[in-house]
Order: C-alpha cells, then sequence, then structure tokens
C-alpha cells in the first residue's frame, strides 16, 4: 500500500508557490514573511486601492482551470487599476481552498505570476483559509497627485466611448458549459485582459471612466449617475465581434453586450475638445475603440436603435438581488 502525501501546511504552502524576491526598486521594504508588509510610495504620487473577490460557482464555474484563475483573480483587479489611470505596484492575495493540492497551486501560481510579471506587479502577503474555493486580491496602484481619474467627471456633450468587444465575455462563459464553441469567446472569459496601458494614456484625456464588470448598460449607469448626468446611446454602435455575432446572432449578441458583464473593457468620457487627441492617440491601437452615445443633463439611460427607442431585457447578474 503505497504511502499518503502528508497534507500541505499554510507556511509551506506559501514558501513553495507564492514567496518570490520583492525588488527594492517597487518600493517594498518588507514583503512576504512577516506580520504585515512595509511598502513606501514615490514623491508627489497618490495611492490607488482596489479589492476584488472571486468564488467557484459564483463568478466563475467550477472545473474552471486553475491556471485561468490565477489569471482572472489578479487581472479584475488590475482593470480597476486601470480604469483610474493608475499604474500597479503591489498585491495581496487570501486563497480560499477546500484542500490544498500540489497540482491545482503550482497551475494557479503560475497563472497568477504570468500575469504579474506582465503587468509589473508585486505580490507583497496575503492568507490563506480552508473554506470555498476562491481568491481575494487587493491591489495597489500610484497615480501622480490629483491625477487619478474618477466616474463623477462626465459633463453634458462629452461622446461616451468603450474598449473592445462588450459581450464576448459572457458567452465564453456560456460556451464553457457547453463545453464547445469559438475558443476566442471561451479565452475572453477565461483570461481578460485588464486595459493598463489604454487606462494610463487615457487618463489625460477622458473625463470620467470606469471599468465594465457588471455589463455595458448597468455600469454606465453608475457612471451617470456619479457624474448626475443621462446618457443618449445607439445600440447599432456597439463594437459586437464577428466571434459573438456567429455564436449568438446580432439580437442575443447586442443582449449579451449590454447585459453580460465580466468583460473588463474601459468606459470612458471624452470632452468634444479632445477627440481630435483621442483619435491620433488611438489611431495605432490594435484594440478598437468605440463612440456609443453622448451625456446629457436629464438622468437616465435612452438606448435608440435606427432613431427608435430599442428594448431589451436587462439580464445583468446582481449579487443580493
Amino acid at each position: 500500500m503505497a504511502a499518503r502525501r502528508p497534507a500541505l501546511d499554510e507556511a509551506t504552502l506559501i514558501e513553495r508557490y507564492f514567496a518570490r524576491p520583492s525588488p527594492a526598486r517597487r518600493g517594498v521594504i518588507l514583503g512576504i514573511g512577516d506580520d504585515a508588509a512595509v511598502t513606501r510610495l514615490p514623491p508627489g504620487q497618490d495611492l490607488v486601492t482596489a479589492t476584488d473577490a472571486i468564488f467557484a460557482g459564483v463568478h466563475y464555474p467550477r472545473g474552471t482551470p486553475p491556471r485561468a484563475i490565477g489569471h482572472r483573480c489578479l487581472a479584475v483587479n488590475l482593470s480597476d487599476l486601470a480604469a483610474m489611470g493608475a499604474t500597479p505596484l503591489w498585491a495581496s492575495l487570501a486563497l480560499s481552498l477546500p484542500r490544498a493540492r500540489a497540482a491545482w497551486l503550482r497551475e494557479f501560481a503560475a497563472g497568477f505570476f504570468a500575469l504579474a510579471r506582465a503587468a509589473n506587479i508585486v505580490l507583497i502577503g496575503g492568507d490563506t483559509v480552508r473554506g470555498p474555493e476562491g481568491a481575494t486580491v487587493t491591489v495597489q496602484g500610484q497615480v501622480s497627485r490629483g491625477g487619478g481619474v474618477t466616474r463623477s467627471g462626465a459633463r453634458p456633450g462629452d461622446g461616451i466611448w468603450v474598449s473592445g468587444h462588450p459581450g464576448d465575455a459572457v458567452a465564453g462563459r456560456l460556451l464553457l458549459a457547453r463545453g464547445s464553441g469559438s475558443r476566442v469567446l471561451r479565452q475572453r472569459f477565461l483570461y481578460p485582459v485588464p486595459r493598463l496601458r489604454e487606462g494610463a494614456l487615457l487618463a489625460g484625456i477622458s473625463s470620467a471612466m470606469m471599468d465594465v464588470s457588471d455589463g455595458l448598460h448597468d455600469d454606465l449607469g453608475k457612471l451617470m449617475r456619479a457624474s448626475s448626468c443621462g446618457a443618449d446611446l445607439d445600440v447599432g454602435r456597439l463594437p459586437l465581434s464577428h466571434q459573438l455575432r456567429a455564436a449568438a446572432g446580432v439580437e442575443a449578441a447586442r443582449e449579451m453586450a449590454l447585459s453580460g458583464g465580466d468583460d473588463y473593457e474601459l468606459l470612458f468620457t471624452v470632452p468634444p475638445r479632445r477627440e481630435a487627441k483621442l483619435a491620433r492617440l488611438t489611431r495605432r491601437w490594435a484594440l478598437p475603440v468605440t463612440r456609443i452615445g453622448t451625456v446629457r443633463r436629464r438622468a437616465g439611460l435612452s438606448w435608440t436603435l435606427d432613431a427608435r427607442p430599442f428594448r431589451f431585457r436587462d439580464k445583468t447578474f446582481r449579487h443580493f438581488a
């Protein structure tokens, strides 16, 4: 009878899969291994902090590859930094697992650190607990003093823009459940790309910005309420990908784009006087940037198609609805 492998204790788990050298150039004075981390912010910079949690069966299907989970738990937080125009600095990770499996942890860490390296962010601490499968990440970044972009700066007459292809991620999640369909769509759910470079560049142009996590319609409502404005919007301008159109058809694709969520694209407003600068900035981007409407003074969102009111079923996921 083969000997049973000893269970991983917390200290071994952290040391084996998550402890990494913390370069001083990233402002880390003391990182993983003590009671708390010590960091130093450069002069003239504001600190930007975001926290998000993802759990199996709620934010991603059970059985999702652990490498994708490691990527996603960091990506959704980095997306919040991107929406503020911030540069990533540090991250902490609280990992909850029903049991510690070496193969699962190895793949999760690979996904997490691959994105961390690409984003130039350093893991400086966290926790591990026995519980439902999930991960909570806090990220911190920097912006020049007073330079963070908020949701509250939109003004009547500003154009409303979105990056990428909203709707792709929720279609990818549905295809994962079926175990077939467009690989491109499935990858867009499993491995969302935080728009860090784009967010930093848009910080000097946009009047308000946020990321699209809960669905374009719902998040637009949040942005407009924060700015005490409303919006006139054209469904015909939604940048639907050809993969989404092929997989779902145009009508369903529009609904997915409006209320699907998990896209982690940038939603932002631009004053008319800065539109030429936006055009010059985005001309060579591989990422599409599309104007879908205009900010108005009157509250609420008005969607039209071919100059007629457009109605759709709002399927936005809400945790406590």
